[in-house]
Order: C-alpha cells, then sequence, then structure tokens
C-alpha cells in the first residue's frame, strides 16, 4: 500500500509536468525547431491530462476501501463528501475557465460527481460502464456535430456561456468532455482496485499495457499510410484515424490508458526501490502539490511568458525550456514548501471549503444516534 501511494504521488507529479509541456507548447506557439522535440513533445498531447485521470480514479479508489467495511450510512457519507469535492471543482472551474479555456477543473467536477454513485460499484460494473461509454462517443458523433460551437483557428468555443453550448462542451466536444473521459476514471478506479503492489499483477499488467499499445499506434499508423496513398483528404485521415485527443475517439482513449497504465506501474516499481532517495521523494512532494501547480502555472507560469512577450511564434527548444524551469521551480517550491506545510496552499483552500461545505450541510442532513 505504501509503495502503491507514493507511485501515485510519483506519477502525478510526471502527469502535471506532462500538462506543464503541453499547455506552453500551445501558449508559446511552438510549431519550429527541432522535429524530433516536436513529435516527442506531441506524444504527451491527451495523455498527460489522462494519466492525471486516471490517477484521480485510483485515489478515489483507495479513499473508498477504507469504508469497505463500514455500514451504509458510513458509505453514503464518502459518497457525498465525493460529490460535494465535484461540486465545488466544478465551480472552481467555471470560475478558472475565463482565465485558462483548457481548463481540466470543471470536466473533473463532473466526473467525480458521476462517480460517486460508482465507489462501491463491482469490478466488472466498473468495466463495463467503461466500455459503455467509449462507444457512446462514436455514436453522438453520427447524431450531433462535433465541430459545432467551434472556431478551431482560435480554438475559441462561440457559445461557451449559453446553456446549451456549456452542456455540449462539458459533456461531448470540451477539451476532456465526460464522453468518453470519464472511462478514464473508471478505469482508474477498477486500476486501483487491483494488488498494484504484487510483482506478478505487476508483470501483467504492464506487458498487456505495452502489447496493446504498441498494437494500436502500429495497426492506425498503417491505417493513415494507406489512407494517404489511397487518396483520403489528410483532414479526414487526422479526424478519423488520429489515436491523437481530438476527437477523443476509442483508439486514442485505449492508448492513452495503456500509457497511463505503463507510468504508473513504472513509477511503483520506483518507488519500492527508490522511495529513499532525494529525487523521488523530491517529485512525491511535488505530485502532492499537483492542484496548486496545476493552476499556478497558469496565472504564473503563463503570466511571466506573456509579461516576456514569450506567447506565440517560439521555438519548441524554447518551450521546453521555459517548461522545465517551471517544473524545477515547482521542485524547489514543493520541497521547502513540505518542511512547515503537509498540504499546499490550493489545496488546503480546497480542503477548507469542503470542510466548510460539510459543516453547512450537516445542519440540514439527518444523522443516526
Amino acid at each position: 500500500m505504501s509503495a502503491r501511494i507514493h507511485g501515485i504521488d510519483l506519477a502525478r507529479a510526471l502527469a502535471i509536468f506532462g500538462m506543464v509541456i503541453v499547455n506552453f507548447k500551445l501558449v508559446m506557439g511552438a510549431t519550429t525547431g527541432s522535429p524530433l522535440l516536436l513529435s516527442l513533445s506531441g506524444l504527451l498531447e491527451g495523455r498527460a491530462a489522462a494519466l492525471f485521470v486516471v490517477l484521480a480514479g485510483a485515489g478515489l479508489t483507495l479513499t473508498a476501501r477504507k469504508m469497505q467495511n463500514h455500514d451504509l450510512l458510513h458509505r453514503k457519507q464518502m459518497q457525498n463528501k465525493v460529490v460535494m469535492r465535484g461540486i465545488l471543482l466544478l465551480c472552481l472551474g467555471l470560475i478558472y475557465l475565463p482565465v485558462w479555456p483548457a481548463d481540466i477543473l470543471h470536466f473533473y467536477g463532473c466526473y467525480f460527481i458521476l462517480a460517486s454513485w460508482l465507489l462501491f460499484a463491482s469490478h466488472r460494473t466498473l468495466l463495463t460502464l467503461c466500455a459503455v461509454v467509449v462507444s457512446t462517443f462514436p455514436a453522438l458523433l453520427l447524431i450531433i456535430d462535433y465541430s459545432k460551437g467551434w472556431h478551431w483557428e482560435t480554438l475559441t468555443y462561440l457559445d461557451l456561456w449559453t446553456l446549451d453550448g456549456l452542456v455540449r462542451r462539458i459533456f461531448y466536444n470540451g477539451f476532456h468532455p465526460v464522453f468518453p473521459w470519464f472511462a478514464f476514471l473508471l478505469f482508474g478506479m477498477w486500476l486501483g482496485r487491483q494488488p498494484l503492489h504484487n510483482i506478478a499483477t505487476q508483470k501483467k499488467l504492464f506487458v498487456s499495457a505495452l502489447v496493446t499499445l504498441i498494437a494500436v499506434e502500429s495497426t492506425f499508423y498503417l491505417l493513415r499510410s494507406h489512407a494517404v496513398e489511397s487518396g483520403m483528404q489528410d483532414q479526414d485521415i487526422r479526424f478519423l484515424l488520429s489515436t491523437g485527443p481530438i476527437p477523443p475517439l476509442p483508439q486514442y482513449l485505449v492508448c492513452a490508458t495503456a500509457t497511463a497504465v505503463l507510468i504508473l506501474i513504472s513509477c511503483i516499481k520506483l518507488a519500492q526501490r527508490f522511495a529513499h532517495t532525494t529525487i523521488l521523494k523530491t517529485l512525491e512532494k511535488t505530485g502532492k502539490l499537483s492542484l496548486t501547480f496545476y493552476i499556478t502555472h497558469v496565472i504564473i507560469g503563463m503570466g511571466i511568458l506573456e509579461s516576456l512577450n514569450m506567447l506565440g511564434n517560439q521555438s519548441i527548444e524554447l518551450a521546453l525550456l521555459s517548461s522545465l524551469t517551471f517544473c524545477l521551480s515547482a521542485c524547489c517550491f514543493a520541497t521547502l514548501w513540505s518542511r512547515k506545510f503537509t498540504q499546499g496552499p490550493m489545496e488546503w483552500l480546497f480542503r477548507y471549503l469542503i470542510d466548510r461545505a460539510e459543516a453547512y450541510s450537516g445542519h440540514f442532513i439527518p444523522t443516526r444516534k
């Protein structure tokens, strides 16, 4: 259990670093420079955020396990707490949305609200619902125009603040829509229930994920090559045969999930062997402050880039250097902060708001005497 928790914190730090690279590359307009670096950084698009959601699912499982042997009342209280977390994340994300249009927090909130009903569901139920959510999205593509609301040239959602536009964006064609991104959380909940400390389980999951990733990526690479030779339009190829996150078709979900499994298992193995080392401890501390660094990489990190006139038309080398600078600064801050505090600034604020919400709701929710 200890190695699993340490491994999740380590993987969470890597997920944050990946999101910083992707988002800095986006706002800096890094489309020039080394083709190799452009390709490697492109692999993180949609994968870092997906890892973050899978880890959230695993974290919910660890929390729910504490209530596994409790009575129905305590389980219900646990579910209510997850709902409160979801509502708070949804509200915070919507407030944050004008600052960062690619925000994931409000999507996260919806995932948590839905997941509250499934904290104690069976393994089979979680995997079945995961498959249903994944298959729902291609069906929706046949019914609803995926481009509706988008101005793709500027990545602007035109009717975001209308009820129809907000619902469509959150559940269907936003950056991390509930259908099908909720499948990542469901899979993470299932994954968190596995005996990940067990060497045989680690090997089985790692090999399965690696084979799946190679098979799917290779298959769709060959399909794209064949489509080019047959004269298929490049736009149609990117839309139907891409393993990228827009649109989030089943092949992307499978590849991103497999990548998340590979990273999590690797992090648990590293935690089992090197948990005492300084670098691992530093990365774990950084992972524990993931909410703080997610918000500050936009407000502070991108704010500094804007003040230096570095938004747009920059090289991939400069974008990666800027990302590295922020990530190293985050590690230093996490190390210094953890000497006096057990929670990060935003983590403390979030916990405080949850406690206040629970205290307020306690006046209206009867408890057993």
